[in-house]
């Protein structure tokens, strides 16, 4: 799918305006895998890097969308703009986003301060879509104060949230074994802050209790100048504890603020994977010829397979290196 240069220039400089329909076509054909649109991306890379992006993940039916709509609330209250990027799982007959609780924020939707957005994962690992770093570019450059980044749910692969967010929230709720599983899946090394939801049921505060030893032996490991993972208790459905956990948010991006080197090894993360994700997506398009007049393309493939080619000259030709 090819765009306009000229469309694809002026939705840029829209949404840098702050232009949310100009932000929302951006991110369809990003989703759409619409090419020539890496000048624009550039152009919005160069405007962003001012939004706190705050992912959160944990497992189906933990109240993830009912906990973000409380944060929109409260960021709302505090008059700060707030996008919503909801990564989904792929609808099996249409490919879209199953939509699941999004109905959930549906009293914002009239909100000028607030950008909602859901995106299929298109049945990638990690818990987020193969566009979803794309998309936040776009969202930065937007100027939105706060942009929740909200994954399909968490398992042993899904960890891509913490190469996308500067704040991790957790969830995890008082169910048997959930303390255990936080453990099973690794998450001590991808949460900045677990959340228990639902805390007044029973067995909650074991789960409390069992994530803040956790929390506490882990801090022991990793010492005084690491971030303090902080255990916060809520209530989704009724607001209960939102204002504690946004406290913890913010010293959470204070922390980082005022620890340059552990942002600067987060930023740099972050960055890497990014770039990898971009370079990877240019060979793709080079195989599939998508990439343009001289693009290799998917013969190259053909001379490799039948070993009329070298395998591992031809893909460091593909990347620009020496055949």
């Amino acid at each position: 799918m090819r765009v306009a240069e000229a469309e694809v220039k002026q939705l840029a400089e829209s949404a840098i305006a702050q232009d949310a329909r100009a932000g929302a076509r951006l991110i369809t054909l990003i989703e759409s895998g619409a090419s020539d649109l890496y000048p624009a991306l550039s152009t919005l890379y160069a405007a962003g890097g001012h939004a706190r992006i705050v992912g959160v993940t944990g497992p189906p039916g933990a109240g993830k969308s009912t906990l973000v709509d409380q944060l929109i609330a409260y960021y709302r209250a505090a008059n700060l703009r707030v996008a919503v990027l909801a990564v989904d799982p792929s609808s099996p007959k249409s490919g879209g986003a199953v939509l699941g609780d999004r109905f959930r924020m549906s009293q914002h939707y009239s909100d000028a301060g607030v950008f909602i957005r859901s995106m299929a994962n298109r049945g990638a690992l990690g818990g987020l879509a193969r566009s979803t770093p794309d998309a936040l570019v776009v969202l930065d450059a937007m100027g939105w104060d706060i942009v929740l980044l909200e994954t399909v749910g968490v398992g042993q692969s899904e960890i891509d949230i913490m190469r996308h967010a500067g704040a991790v929230l957790v969830l995890q709720t008082s169910h048997s074994g959930d303390a255990l599983q936080s453990v099973k899946a690794g998450l001590l090394e991808i949460a900045d802050i677990f959340v228990v939801n639902r805390a007044s049921e029973p067995d909650a505060q074991r789960t409390v209790r069992a994530l803040r030893e956790m929390v506490h032996v882990d801090a022991e490991r990793r010492g005084e100048a690491a971030w303090p993972v902080s255990v916060c208790e809520t209530e989704a459905l009724t607001g209960e504890g939102i204002a504690a956990l946004a406290a913890s948010i913010e010293r959470r991006f204070t922390y980082l603020t005022d620890n340059p080197k552990a942002r600067a090894q987060l930023r740099h993360m972050q960055v890497r994977v990014h770039m990898e994700a971009i370079a990877a997506g240019i060979v793709a398009a080079r195989l599939t010829d998508r990439g343009g007049a001289g693009a290799p393309g998917s013969d190259v493939v053909a001379d490799v397979a039948a070993r009329r080619r070298d395998l591992y000259a031809t893909a460091r030709a593909l990347v620009g290196g020496d055949d």
